[in-house]
């Protein structure tokens, strides 16, 4: 079965949303680097690595390799992580007003969730890998 539907979108997602969103952010966020030090040094590499096993889950998901589901799932779970990590510390700059932060780590969790859950539950998932 090839790859489509709801799946197709979850590969163009890893693929193509989640580097583009790190290279924005990131690029954004080397400007404070020399203001905000090692921290925020360590968080985008995080980031960065992160994105590879975003881009890897969905080559892999689109190959339809073995494995590819449980790559997927581990870098989204990463992806979530990630999110927290920068949402809840002090370290990564951002423009969200005080207070709005909750609602941005439930937002990111909501996402990843959702996904996670298509990925053990959908028949189509199952039927192509």
């Amino acid at each position: 079965m090839p790859v489509g539907g709801w799946l197709l979108i979850l590969c163009r997602l890893l693929l193509v949303y989640q580097p583009i969103t790190i290279a924005l952010t990131v690029s954004k966020a080397l400007q404070s680097l020399s203001l905000r030090g090692w921290p925020l040094g360590v968080l985008i590499v995080v980031r960065i690595v992160v994105a590879g096993f975003c881009i890897a889950a969905g080559r892999a998901l689109t190959a339809r390799q073995p494995g590819a589901v449980k790559l997927a799932q581990l870098a989204l779970t990463l992806s979530a992580a990630s999110d927290v990590l920068v949402y809840s510390t002090p370290y990564f700059p951002d423009n969200r007003p005080p207070g709005d932060t909750p609602l941005y780590v439930a937002a990111s969790l909501t996402y990843h969730a959702v996904w996670l859950v298509y990925l053990v539950r959908s028949e189509r998932v199952r039927r192509t890998y």
